[in-house]
C-alpha cells in the first residue's frame, strides 16, 4: 500500500512528505480507511501510527478524528476534527463537529455550530448532516417539535433517493416518535428501509418494533438447529 491508493486530494498532502515517510503514512492511512467498517479501534490505531509521523498534514488530523469519533471518543475526535479544519480550511466536518458536542453532552453547542454562518459553505450532503445532527441537539434539549421542524428540508422528499436520503427518513422518523407522532414515525421509517440499500440504518428493526412484530435473525435460528439433539 503507497500513496496510490489514497484518493486524489489525500494523496497530494501525503506526498509533501519524503518518499519513505510518504509510503509508511499512506499505508497507516489505507488501512485505517479499509478498517473503519469492521474494527474501528484498529483503524484509530493506525491512525495514531500515522499522526505520529505526519501530525501537520491535514488528511492526517481528519483521519484521527473519524477514527476517534467511530470510537466514540467525542473529546478526541473533536479536538482532532478541529485541527484538520484549521489545516484544510475547510469547513465540511463541521456535522461532525458538531455531533461530537452532542456526545459530550452539550447540545447547545452542537446547535450554535448548525446555526453559524459556516454551514453556508456546506454541499447539500453535508448541510443534510449537519441538519440531523442540530434534530437529535434539540430532542436532547427535550425540543421535540423544533427537532421535527428543522428536517422539513427541500431534501427530505421521497420522489428520487439520494445517497442522504435513508438517514434523513431514519433522523425524521426518530424525531416524529420523538414528538409522539407514532403513525407518522412508521411511516418515515418503512421509507429509510425503502432507501437504505447500504443497510447503514436499522430502519426494518426499528419498524417491526413500532408494529409488534419480531425479527428472527437467521444466523441465530441455524444456531439453535444446531443445538437441538
Amino acid at each position: 500500500m503507497t500513496a496510490r491508493d489514497l484518493g486524489s486530494a489525500a494523496r497530494r498532502e501525503v506526498r509533501s512528505l519524503p518518499q519513505g515517510l510518504a509510503d509508511q503514512v499512506a499505508r497507516h492511512l489505507v488501512m485505517a480507511r479499509e478498517l473503519l467498517p469492521e474494527d474501528a479501534e484498529l483503524a484509530y490505531r493506525h491512525t495514531l501510527e500515522a499522526r505520529r509521523h505526519a501530525a501537520r498534514l491535514g488528511v492526517v488530523r481528519e483521519a484521527c478524528g473519524i477514527a476517534a469519533y467511530r470510537t466514540g471518543r467525542w473529546a478526541e475526535a473533536a479536538a482532532e476534527l478541529r485541527a484538520a479544519r484549521r489545516l484544510s480550511g475547510s469547513d465540511e466536518l463541521l456535522p461532525l463537529i458538531a455531533d461530537c458536542e452532542r456526545g459530550l453532552g452539550r447540545p447547545e453547542r452542537a446547535i450554535a455550530l448548525a446555526r453559524s454562518d459556516e454551514v453556508g459553505n456546506l454541499d447539500v450532503a453535508s448541510t443534510v448532516e449537519m441538519r440531523i445532527v442540530e434534530s437529535g441537539a434539540r430532542r436532547d434539549l427535550g425540543q421535540h417539535d423544533v427537532a421535527v421542524v428543522s428536517l422539513q428540508i427541500p431534501e427530505l422528499d421521497t420522489g428520487r433517493v439520494r445517497p442522504w436520503s435513508a438517514r434523513l427518513f431514519y433522523a425524521y422518523a426518530e424525531a416524529l416518535l420523538a414528538a409522539g407522532r407514532e403513525e407518522e414515525a412508521k411511516e418515515w421509517f418503512a421509507r429509510a428501509a425503502d432507501a437504505d440499500a447500504a443497510e447503514e440504518t436499522d430502519a426494518p428493526d426499528r419498524l417491526a418494533e413500532l408494529e409488534g412484530l419480531i425479527i428472527v435473525d437467521a444466523a441465530d435460528e441455524e444456531d439453535d438447529d444446531d443445538a437441538w439433539p
